[in-house]
């Protein structure tokens, strides 16, 4: 990463958006790990189970329409305050009434959702400050606030063993106003923003079939990466019989090489092109998912699979955000929350999807192979759309998507 791109844009504010993304992935994420323990205490089923830990997902998405809304109208940086205040006064009240039935755990993955939603703030946030031959590195470094899933996946688990799951809501503050603090003072606005954009703009940016194309590619990467990141916890401590400790060590594993490799996904499709790493990361991520779904005998071969799958699928939600800003340079905003929504929608489909195929066949398998089956039938889909942009995107889209 050359000194042109730390002179090109605002370093505080890139790390403002890569901090606030890091927290709010961590809380949007907190019911994975606590998974086990909290189906163990209220006596959920394993579709109750995972319906839990897919309503922030869904929550998340839906929100992430309206806080686009939000930082077009008012601010990327006034909505991302919004947003942590909201956040924060849901985890005090979950911290100190506690969480008492299945009804009030979902009613808090509701609220988790504005935590999600952080996706439609952060980068835009940074990308508006960095020109176009940049786009796939700041929005790659925002974006591995992804990594905040390792957070919680490590030390959530350990902390809901020592000191009981509800605690950890209010342990989770701690970081949450340190956070909110430095975004305010750190974090600021570009001065040159895209107009803001009406509800008809999102309507419009629908009738455009790239928008679907961008919105069901970002549905596997992301989607996949958030829905496994959810559920893995689980099946981990269903197919191996492993603790929630363990469970979530391995779990943090996965992610961590996901959110590892979602700033790398973006440089790489800077070098090479985001539509040739995107087929490269699709071929990777559908390969070993549809090896685990063999029912693996092994807890290690399982945990390689799974890293080697988050791993391609980071990389592909950098190298889809690489392409999206030189199709959409000026509906940046309205884009982000359309297809972060997709991504939210996807990975709410996975992990309740997996809850229930667990629930009705009593295994995970079907599920597997039907994610699998998602990345393959991607794979052709942007393969099959690759000449028509070549043609359509004009030069600078083309020299960055290297068709």
């Amino acid at each position: 990463m050359n000194s042109s791109f730390w002179k090109s844009g605002h370093t505080p504010t890139l790390f403002a958006a890569f901090l606030y993304f890091d927290l709010s992935f961590m809380v949007w994420y907190l019911l994975g790990p606590l998974a086990v323990q909290i189906a163990t205490d209220l006596q959920l089923t394993t579709q109750q189970r995972g319906l839990v830990v897919a309503t922030p997902i869904l929550a998340g998405a839906v929100l992430r329409f309206v806080m686009g809304l939000l930082a077009d109208r008012l601010s990327p940086k006034t909505a991302g305050l919004i947003g942590q205040v909201i956040v924060i006064c849901a985890l005090f009240v979950a911290w100190k009434h506690g969480i008492h039935s299945y009804e009030q755990a979902l009613l808090l993955g509701l609220f988790l959702g504005m935590a999600g939603a952080s996706f439609a703030v952060a980068l835009p946030l940074a990308s508006q400050w960095y020109p176009p031959q940049h786009q796939g590195k700041a929005m790659g470094i925002a974006g591995a606030g992804n990594s905040g899933t390792v957070l919680a996946a490590l030390i959530a688990p350990v902390l809901a063993a020592s000191f009981g799951w509800s605690n950890v809501f209010g342990f989770a503050l701690i970081p949450l106003i340190l956070t909110i603090i430095t975004f305010a003072w750190l974090a600021k606005n570009a001065p040159e923003r895209p107009k803001a954009k009406s509800v008809s703009d999102y309507f419009k940016a629908l009738g455009d079939r790239d928008s679907w194309w961008f919105m069901f590619f970002y549905s596997v990467t992301f989607g996949g990466f958030i829905g496994l990141a959810s559920a893995l916890p689980g099946y981990f401590n269903d197919q191996y019989g492993l603790s929630p400790v363990t469970a979530g060590y391995y779990t943090a594993a996965c992610v961590f090489g996901g959110s590892l490799m979602r700033p790398l996904g973006g440089a790489l499709a800077d070098r090479f092109g985001g539509i040739r790493t995107l087929l490269v990361m699709y071929t990777v991520a559908a390969t070993c998912i549809a090896a685990v779904g063999f029912n693996l005998p092994s807890s290690y071969a399982a945990l390689a699979l799974f890293v080697c799958t988050m791993l391609g699928l980071g990389a592909g939600n950098g190298a889809v955000f690489q392409l999206v800003p030189q199709r959409f340079r000026r509906e940046i905003g309205v884009m982000t929350g359309l297809i972060g929504m997709a991504g939210g929608i996807g990975g709410f489909a996975l992990a309740a999807g997996m809850g229930a195929i667990k629930q009705s066949t009593g295994s995970y398998q079907m599920a597997l192979w039907l994610f699998a089956s998602l990345g393959v039938l991607a794979w052709f889909g942007l393969h099959g759309v690759k000449r028509r942009w070549r043609t359509t995107w004009g030069s600078a889209a083309v020299t960055a998507a290297r068709v």
